[in-house]
């Protein structure tokens, strides 16, 4: 068997080198209710491309008129990548993949006693047949091809040998293995890449040496077959168990020169093997000084979180938020002892900066979030606790972060923000005079709405409650019942926006209130807009009894 690129460097670590077949644009198109239209499959072959992957199976040419049409305009674009159709077996279809002017098919039948028996109602000796003439075919034609045994991983081991050494005796150039219901755990796929090549190794010495007696007895001058040897092997994992990465893997433990993948790993039912998972464990964990192996794929990570946005848009599959390597929380923290270490040194809760594969850092602010990873948010927004941020004003922001999160709401920067705006434009607990204590509201369709209030007034508590066009209307009367012989104040503009989009977007509202001539501007945030609308009231009146506040 060939060493597959393994060779020794000056520091005496092997040097591994694997290809990248992405068939994102074949097998990821086969993904339930995908179809990349023309130009989107025309950008993302060039975005593969910038990548590095080495192979780009752009289609299966034959299966409609814009299938051919996009393959040959993919090939048309002079990529530095190799561009590949998908073929069966057939003469037809290796025809069509010449029409694409390609250098390089995929070519694929089924072997597996079910396959064989219930799909192509063929026998063992007709498949090998299909499988000689159709290489022999596109090797007549100067295609470089590459032989898949379809469900080869459920297909007789003995009989899957005798395949693979018809397609090397046909002399294709690589074969694949495909786990095509994706059956196969690491161990296994161990046990069989090991035995498959064992018994391929022997078959092909035996050929070989038959093949010299033969020549050397009856014509010197026939060499056909005395040059057998083993092709670069590649292996196509799928996901149904959520194992075609693991696998991927131990299969280049076993020497494999060429791996399948699909970008953010989808493809048919649960998907194929993901290349950026692939590529960043062989670059991350594998290439490291206690590895005596060091790995070199032509891909580069800075550009993984880029084509996986790209292919999500034009898919229209969102990225999980938690997909490795390429989802939103892939480096996101919001437990405030994760955040502090985050803080001091990424490494302690991080495997590689982000920035290596394209994506970046995010500190999540959330019923975890500590005062380091707040007020590192507050650093970026351009406020400072000490200086233009007072300790008081920093403590109720952190309250009012906790509430929200306790409440399930992830707070966003626009949530921040509208926070942030509210507590550094209030009177300063220190000085309010009104502190509303107590907020209850009654309303739906035949009810009369109906709101209570307490509040606190110079460490008096006072209640009332009253009936209204709706709720907020009936807040604000009762407030201004109980506060009325405190301050005469006059609502003369009420403004309410959200802060976030979504059902649980926080309402941000505005009043002006005036009283003797003085006008006051106040706002308040929360995510119940009567809450925000009671309080906002209440920081005017706040600031109309505070001396030192002038609009």
């Amino acid at each position: 068997m060939k060493n597959n690129g393994l060779k020794k460097n000056n520091r005496n670590k092997n040097i591994r080198n694997l290809e990248i077949f992405d068939t994102t644009l074949r097998d990821g198109e086969q993904t339930p209710e995908i179809s990349f239209p023309i130009n989107a499959k025309l950008e993302i072959a060039n975005k593969l491309d910038e990548l590095g992957v080495d192979v780009i199976e752009a289609g299966f040419p034959i299966s409609s008129n814009g299938e051919f049409e996009a393959v040959k305009k993919i090939k048309q674009l002079n990529l530095n990548a190799k561009i590949c159709g998908l073929s069966r077996c057939q003469k037809g279809d290796i025809d069509t993949v010449i029409d694409c002017d390609l250098d390089n098919i995929h070519l694929f039948i089924a072997t597996s006693k079910l396959h064989r028996e219930y799909k192509l109602k063929k026998s063992k000796e007709q498949i090998l047949q299909i499988v000689s003439d159709s290489i022999t075919y596109a090797k007549e034609h100067g295609l470089n091809v590459e032989f898949s045994a379809e469900d080869a991983t459920r297909t007789e081991l003995d009989y899957l040998t005798e395949v693979y050494t018809e397609a090397i005796s046909s002399k294709t150039d690589y074969i694949d293995i495909p786990d095509t219901v994706g059956i196969l755990t690491p161990k296994k796929m161990e046990y069989l890449i090991k035995n498959l090549t064992n018994k391929l190794n022997n078959k092909l010495n035996n050929k070989l040496n038959n093949n010299l007696s033969n020549t050397i007895s009856n014509n010197p001058n026939n060499k056909n077959n005395n040059n057998l040897k083993m092709p670069n092997l590649s292996v196509h994992c799928h996901n149904d168990f959520g194992l075609a990465v693991a696998n991927s893997l131990t299969a280049f433990e076993q020497g494999v020169s060429q791996v399948h993948c699909t970008i953010n790993g989808i493809g048919e039912r649960a998907g194929n093997t993901d290349l950026a998972e692939l590529v960043s464990s062989l670059k991350f964990l594998y290439d490291d000084e206690d590895e005596q192996m060091t790995i070199r794929t032509n891909i580069k990570t800075e550009l993984l979180y880029g084509i996986s946005k790209l292919v999500s848009h034009y898919s229209n599959i969102s990225i999980a938020p938690n997909k490795p390597l390429v989802g939103r929380n892939a480096f996101a923290h919001e437990s405030g002892i994760h955040t502090h270490g985050v803080i001091e040194n990424a490494l302690t809760y991080e495997p590689i900066d982000p920035k290596k594969v394209g994506n970046k850092r995010r500190l999540v602010l959330g019923k975890h979030a500590g005062t380091h990873s707040i007020k590192l948010k507050l650093e970026e927004m351009g406020l400072i606790v000490g200086e233009n941020l007072s300790n008081e004003q920093f403590e109720e922001i952190v309250i009012k972060i906790k509430a929200l999160g306790d409440k399930g709401k992830l707070v966003l920067d626009a949530d921040l923000r509208a926070i942030i705006k509210d507590v550094t434009s209030k009177v300063l607990k220190s000085k309010r005079v009104v502190n509303l204590e107590q907020l209850a509201v009654v309303t739906g369709i035949n009810v009369i709405p109906t709101a209570s209030v307490a509040v606190n007034i110079a460490g008096k508590r006072y209640k009332s409650s009253q009936m209204g066009v709706g709720p907020v209307d009936a807040s604000l009367k009762a407030l201004e019942s109980v506060v009325g012989e405190t301050v005469k104040a006059k609502l003369i503009e009420y403004t309410i926006n959200a802060a976030t989009g979504g059902s649980d977007a926080i309402a941000d509202v505005t009043v002006k209130l005036e009283n003797n001539k003085k006008i006051v501007t106040a706002k308040s945030t929360s995510e119940d807009v009567v809450h925000a609308s009671v309080e906002a009231v209440i920081e005017g009146i706040n600031r109309l009894l505070d001396e030192s506040t002038i609009d």
